[in-house]
C-alpha cells in the first residue's frame, strides 16, 4: 500500500488495457518530452506575460496606448512605444539565448520488435504495446512490464537514481510465466492482454494483471515493472512491454512544469513602482488642479471639466519619466554581463571533465546573493557516487592513507599489509581472513572481457571493497549458485574460506506521526522555531503523513527548529513538497541543489535552483538556473559571485531611480512657476539625452564593476553574507530613503539656483543636474576601476561638450534656435560655477553618512591596504570572524583540509562502510546471488 499521500491526489486516471502484439484501441500520450522553458508558439504568450508582470514594462504599456490619444501627448506617440519595443526585443533576444533547447532523453535509441525483427528507434517513437529490448547501460525509454532478461529467474538490475537519487541497484524480476520466453519466435507469439491501473506519480507501486491466451491470469506488481529514467546495470538485456510512455511514465508524473521565477529584489521593485506611479498620478492631479485654478482665475474660462482631464493625461505623459524606462533595458544588459562573469570564472571550471559554471538564466543574479534555506540532494550532490577502499583496522592495527592535500592516492598503499602476511606476523591469520571476507561476502558478479574481469556491483561500497581485495592479491574470479571462487596470495592459500554471511538491516516505522511531532514540539517550548543546536532525520514514509495537511505545521515548527534536517529515501514530489512548504510559510529565499532528474522538482520549486553535472545525466542541469561542476564551487556562487550581484543589481536600481526622480522633480517645481502650462523647464532633446548618453554609463558600471570587498575577503569574512541575505542594501526604507534624498536635491538644484542667482540663465540648471547625478554615483561607488572614472567624469565632460556644440549648430542644423549663444553666456557667467561648486559640494556632503558597519570596516582596511584578518573583527558573540569564515569553509569542502596520519598511534576517527541489502523485494538477496553461475555462458537473445 502507497500509504496516506502528503497531498490530496489527483482523480486516477482510467486504467488501461495494453494489447500485446497488435494494434492498440485507444490512443496513448506519445514518447516525447521536453525541458525547454518556451516552445516555438508559446514562446510570444508566456514571453509577453512574463514581460508584463513587471510593473514598469506595464506602465510604460500603459504610457504608449495613452499617446495614441490626439492632442493629448506633449512629448509625441512615439517616444515610449520605440523605447519599449526594443527594450522587449532585447529582453526576448536574451531569453531565446538562454533557453536553448534541451529535450530529456530523446535522442537515446533502443531496439524495438516489429514484424519478426529488432529495429533499432529514437525514444519518442515508443508507443505503448511496443516489446522494447534495453542492453547493459542504457537507460529505459518508458515504464514497462518485464518479459524476460539475460538473468537468471528473468531477474535484472537497475539504477534509479534519476528518480529516488540511490545509486545502489534495485532487483527487478519479472513473471515465471514469461522468463522462459527469450527468442524472437516465442516473444512474437506472445498473445493476450495486459491490464493495469492509470498513469500515477507512486513511484514504488503498480497494480496489473497479465492475461496471457490460454494461461492463468498472473498479478503484476512493482517488482515487475522498469521506470523511464532507470539505467539497466549487470544485466546484459531485458525485454518488456511498454505500459505508460512520456508524460504518463511515474518520472514525468513526479516532475513538475519549469515555474517562471522572479527575484526578490523584482518583486520590491515592482510595489515601489507601483506607489511611485501613485505619487505621479498625486503630481499630475495637483498639477492639473493648479492648471484648472489658474485658467479660471487668469483667463476666465468657466467650463473647464474636459480641459481637466486633457491636462491630467498631458501631466501623466510629462512626468511619466519618473519611474526610468532605462532601468529596464539597463538591469538586463548588466544582469547578462554578470551572468558571463559566473560563465567565465576559471574557479568554477572543473577540468577534468571540461565543465564550466553556466547561468542559465541571469534573471535571478541577485537571489544567489539572499539565500537563507538550502536544501541539498546527498547522492551524487554532497557525494561523487566514487568510492574506494582506503583503510582499514585489522587486529587493532590500522592500515592505509587517508586522503589529504599532500597525499591524494585514490589506492590503498599501506605496503605493511602485504609485508605482515608474507612475514608470518602473529596477525596474518586475521588478515588473510579479513582478505577473504572481503572477496567473497558481497553480492558482486564478475564477468569477463577477455582476459579482464569487470565487477559487476549494487553499489559503490561493495565494488569498492571487491576491488581493495583484488588489489591485495584476493581477486574474486568467478561465483555459482553454491560456491564462490577467488585467487588468494599463495602465503594464504588453503586457508578455510567462511560461508557466506548476509549482512540484514532492519528498519522500523511507526504511524504515530503526529503524536511524535507533536512531543517533540511541546519540548521545545519558547525554543521552538529557533534555530536550535539540533537534527531531523525523518523517512520517506514517515514524511507522507507529517506533510499531510493536519500536521504539516507541526513538522515545519520542528524542522526550522533543527539546525539541519535529513530526509532519507524521499521521492522527487516530496522533495517538491519541502521545498515549497518552507518557501510558502517562511520568508525567506530558497535554494535546491541536486544532480539527478529527481532532483528536477526541487529545483524548479526553490528561488533558485543549481544542477549539478554530475554522473546521473543532465537533467538536473537542463532544468536549473545555474550549473556548477562540483558542490564545491557552490561557495563561491553564493558568497561572492551571489553578494556581489545583489550589491550591483541594487545600487543600479536605485541609482536609477535617484537621477529620474531629481530631473523630473525639477519639473513639478517649475510646474509652480509657469502657471501649470505644461512647459518644460530644459530643453527637449536634452531630455530625451539624459537617460540615454549624459547619465548611461554610472548606472552600468555601478552594475558590472562595482563590489563591496574583494572576493578574498567575502571568502574570508562568510558573516558579510548577511548583509545581502537580510536585505539590509534593498527594501522599502533603503528604496523610499534614496527616493526622499533625491526629492531633497531637487527642491536645492532648483529653488537654489533660482532664487539666489536669478540673474543667470536658468540653463545653469542641466549643468547641476549632471554633475550632481554623476557625483552621487562616484559616491555610491566603493571599488574604483578604469571604467567607474570614464562613467563618473566622462559623463560630466561629455555633458560639457554636448552643451558647446548644441549651442552653436542653429541654424546650420534646424534644431534648437533657443540654445544658440548659450553656452557662451553660461560659462561668462560668475554665479554659474560659484553655483557648480557649491550646490553639488553641499548635496553631497548631505549624502554622505557616517555609520561604520562590519562591511565599511572591511572596506576601510581594504583601501589602506591593510589585511583584514589582522584586524579584531568580531561578531555580537565576540566570536572571531576568522574562525567562523575557517569553519564554514570546511563545511563547503568536500575532503578535510589536512588529516594527520601516525603509524605509532591508533587513529581515534571511527571508519566504516555502508552495506546496501534489498529491503523488500519479491526476490532475497541470498536467492540472488545463489542463482548465478558465471562459469556458464548467459542466453544471447
Amino acid at each position: 500500500m502507497s500509504g496516506t499521500t502528503s497531498q490530496v491526489d489527483p482523480i486516477e486516471a482510467t486504467a488501461r488495457t495494453v494489447l500485446l502484439n497488435r494494434a492498440q484501441t485507444t490512443k496513448f500520450c506519445d514518447n516525447h518530452v521536453s525541458t525547454a522553458k518556451y516552445g516555438i508558439l508559446t514562446f510570444l504568450p508566456r514571453f509577453l506575460y512574463e514581460q508584463i508582470r513587471r510593473a514598469a514594462n506595464a506602465f510604460f504599456l500603459f504610457i504608449a496606448l495613452m499617446q495614441q490619444i490626439p492632442d493629448v501627448s506633449p512629448t509625441g506617440r512615439y517616444t515610449t512605444l520605440v523605447p519599449l519595443i526594443f527594450i522587449l526585443t532585447v529582453a526576448g533576444i536574451k531569453e531565446i539565448i538562454e533557453d536553448y533547447v534541451s529535450i530529456l532523453l530523446n535522442g537515446a535509441l533502443n531496439y524495438f520488435l516489429r514484424n519478426g525483427a529488432w529495429q533499432t528507434i529514437i525514444w519518442k517513437q515508443v508507443a505503448v504495446g511496443d516489446m522494447v529490448k534495453v542492453t547493459n547501460g542504457q537507460h529505459l525509454p518508458a515504464d514497462m512490464v518485464i518479459v524476460s532478461s539475460s538473468e537468471p529467474q528473468a531477474m535484472c538490475y537497475t539504477e534509479t537514481s534519476n528518480l529516488d537519487g540511490e545509486t545502489n541497484l534495485k532487483i527487478r524480476q519479472g513473471l515465471s510465466l514469461t522468463a522462459s520466453f527469450q527468442s524472437l519466435e516465442e516473444l512474437m507469439a506472445l498473445s493476450g492482454r495486459l491490464e493495469c491501473e492509470g498513469p500515477n506519480r507512486h513511484l514504488y507501486d503498480f497494480t496489473g494483471t497479465l492475461r496471457l491466451d490460454n494461461h492463468n491470469p498472473a498479478p503484476l506488481g512493482p517488482d515487475q515493472v522498469l521506470l523511464r529514467g532507470a539505467q539497466l546495470r549487470n544485466t546484459q538485456w531485458v525485454v518488456g512491454i511498454v505500459v505508460y510512455t512520456g508524460h504518463d511514465s511515474k518520472l514525468m508524473q513526479n516532475s513538475t512544469k519549469a515555474p517562471l521565477k522572479r527575484s526578490n529584489v523584482e518583486r520590491v521593485t515592482n510595489m515601489q513602482i507601483l506607489v511611485l506611479f501613485g505619487i505621479l498620478l498625486v503630481m499630475a492631479l495637483v498639477s492639473s488642479i493648479g492648471a484648472a485654478i489658474w485658467n479660471k482665475h487668469l483667463y476666465k474660462i468657466s467650463d473647464i471639466s474636459l480641459n481637466f482631464w486633457y491636462n491630467l493625461l498631458t501631466f501623466i505623459i510629462l512626468y511619466n519619466n519618473l519611474i526610468p524606462i532605462s532601468l529596464l533595458v539597463t538591469l538586463e544588459v548588466v544582469k547578462f554581463t554578470q551572468a558571463l562573469f559566473i560563465n567565465w570564472d576559471v574557479e568554477m571550471y572543473y577540468a577534468e571533465t571540461d565543465t564550466p559554471a553556466m547561468a542559465r538564466t541571469s534573471n535571478l543574479n541577485e537571489e544567489l546573493g539572499q539565500v537563507k534555506y538550502l536544501f541539498s540532494d546527498k547522492t551524487g550532490t554532497l557525494t561523487c557516487n566514487i568510492m574506494h577502499f582506503k583503510k582499514c583496522t585489522i587486529a587493532g592495527i590500522t592500515y592505509g592513507h587517508l586522503p589529504s592535500t599532500s597525499h591524494n592516492s585514490t589506492e590503498f598503499d599501506d605496503p605493511a599489509l602485504i609485508q605482515n602476511i608474507e612475514k608470518n606476523h602473529p596477525t596474518s591469520p586475521q588478515i588473510c581472513e579479513f582478505l577473504t571476507m572481503m572477496a567473497v561476502c558481497h553480492t558482486v558478479v564478475p564477468e569477463r572481457e577477455g582476459n579482464q574481469i569487470i565487477f559487476q556491483a549494487s553499489s559503490p561500497d561493495e565494488g569498492a571493497l571487491v576491488k581493495g581485495a583484488k588489489s591485495l592479491g584476493f581477486v574474486f574470479t568467478a561465483r555459482t549458485p553454491h560456491s564462490v571462487i577467488i585467487e588468494a596470495v599463495s602465503i594464504c592459500r588453503g586457508f578455510r574460506l567462511p560461508v557466506f554471511t548476509e549482512f540484514l538491516c532492519v528498519a522500523v516505522f511507526s504511524s504515530a506521526t503526529r503524536a511524535t511531532l507533536t512531543a517533540h514540539c511541546s519540548s521545545l517550548g519558547d525554543s521552538l522555531r529557533k534555530e536550535n543546536e539540533l537534527a531531523l532525520i525523518i523517512d520517506g514514509q514517515t514524511l507522507k503523513y507529517a506533510l499531510s495537511f493536519e500536521v504539516r505545521q507541526a513538522f515545519l515548527d520542528l524542522a526550522l527548529s533543527c539546525k539541519a534536517v535529513i530526509c532519507c529515501r524521499v521521492s522527487p514530489l516530496q522533495k517538491s513538497e519541502i521545498v515549497d512548504m518552507v518557501k510558502k510559510h517562511v520568508k525567506a529565499i530558497t535554494l535546491a541543489i541536486g544532480d539527478g532528474a529527481n532532483d528536477v522538482g526541487m529545483i524548479q520549486t526553490a528561488h533558485v535552483g543549481v544542477g549539478i553535472s554530475g554522473n546521473e545525466g543532465m537533467q538536473a542541469t537542463n532544468s536549473s538556473d545555474y550549473s556548477i561542476a562540483q558542490f564545491s564551487y557552490l561557495e563561491k556562487l553564493l558568497l561572492v559571485h551571489g553578494a556581489w550581484s545583489y550589491n550591483r543589481v541594487t545600487k543600479c536600481i536605485l541609482y536609477c531611480f535617484y537621477k529620474n526622480v531629481v530631473l523630473y522633480i525639477i519639473e513639478l517645481w517649475f510646474a509652480f512657476v509657469n502657471g501649470f502650462s505644461g512647459q518644460i523647464l530644459f530643453e527637449r532633446w536634452c531630455i530625451g539625452l539624459y537617460n540615454v548618453i549624459f547619465t548611461a554609463l554610472p548606472p552600468f558600471t555601478l552594475g558590472i564593476f562595482d563590489r563591496p570587498c574583494s572576493q578574498q575577503n567575502m571568502l574570508r569574512f562568510p558573516q558579510l553574507y548577511r548583509i545581502t541575505q537580510n536585505a539590509e542594501g534593498f527594501n522599502t526604507k533603503v528604496f523610499w530613503g534614496h527616493c526622499i534624498n533625491a526629492l531633497i536635491h531637487s527642491i536645492i538644484l532648483f529653488w537654489f539656483p533660482l532664487k539666489v542667482l536669478e540673474h543667470g540663465n536658468y540653463r545653469k540648471h542641466s549643468h547641476y543636474v549632471v554633475v550632481t547625478v554623476c557625483l552621487k554615483a562616484g559616491m555610491e561607488t566603493t571599488a574604483w576601476t578604469r571604467f567607474s572614472h570614464l562613467a563618473v567624469w566622462g559623463s560630466m565632460v561629455l555633458w560639457m561638450l554636448f552643451f558647446a556644440v548644441y549651442s552653436a549648430i542653429w541654424p546650420s542644423i534646424p534644431i534648437a534656435p533657443d540654445m544658440l549663444g548659450q553656452a557662451g553666456r553660461v560659462m561668462q557667467c560668475w554665479s554659474f560655477w560659484l553655483g557648480l561648486i557649491l550646490v553639488p559640494t553641499a548635496l553631497m556632503y548631505h549624502t554622505h553618512t557616517h555609520i561604520s558597519t562590519l562591511l565599511e570596516e572591511v572596506q576601510e582596511l581594504e583601501a589602506r591596504a591593510v589585511d583584514p584578518g589582522a584586524a579584531v573583527l568580531r561578531d555580537a558573540s565576540g566570536r572571531s570572524l576568522n574562525e567562523r569564515a575557517h569553519l564554514l569553509t570546511r563545511v563547503f569542502r568536500k575532503m578535510p583540509s589536512s588529516v594527520g596520519r601516525s603509524n605509532s598511534v591508533q587513529q581515534t576517527v571511527s571508519h566504516g562502510y555502508a552495506f546496501s541489502q534489498e529491503e523488500h523485494g519479491v526476490v532475497s538477496q541470498s536467492q540472488v546471488v545463489r542463482s548465478y553461475d558465471t562459469t556458464r555462458q548467459r542466453p544471447s537473445l
